[in-house]
């Protein structure tokens, strides 16, 4: 065996296409490329959105309501589930980094505290924002809370 000798398998290389290279070829003419127009012509770009001279659907459609650019958004944390968490995650300090360190909420969230359920035990709250009801409720079993912003 010698390097010269060496060849692919049988089967393994095809042979290239020559497209563009008159009728006999089966490849010529519009060179597989459909019929006239941009997209049969080389260097084309369509612009994100274009169908064809049909007017696009981001025209076609209604717009409605509108985005507020101030709105704060909050994850909820009902106080129902805090006697769960604690005991689960041994946690005595509802702080953002120890919420954060055991899954509950990612790193740049805001937590709000809400009232839906009831709490046992007496915890600590160092929160983004809190509901009247989950205030009063922590306060009542001796829990304290602390508005950080």
């Amino acid at each position: 065996m010698n390097l010269h000798s060496l060849k692919p398998a049988k089967g393994a290389t095809h042979k290239a296409i020559r497209i563009g290279r008159g009728e006999a070829s089966g490849k010529g003419g519009t060179s597989t490329k459909g019929n006239k127009g941009g997209q049969s012509r080389a260097g084309y770009k369509s612009k994100p959105g274009f169908e064809g001279g049909q007017m696009p659907i981001q025209r076609r459609v209604p717009k409605r309501g509108f985005k507020n650019i101030n709105r704060v958004e909050y994850v909820a944390l009902n106080i129902g589930k805090i006697d769960h968490y604690a005991e689960k995650y041994g946690i005595t300090e509802f702080s953002l980094a120890n919420l954060y360190i055991n899954g509950l909420i990612s790193q740049k969230d805001n937590v709000k505290l809400l009232g839906n359920g009831e709490i046992k035990g007496k915890y600590t709250f160092k929160v983004n924002a809190i509901s009247k009801k989950a205030k009063i409720a922590i306060e009542a079993v001796g829990g304290t809370v602390e508005i950080i912003k």
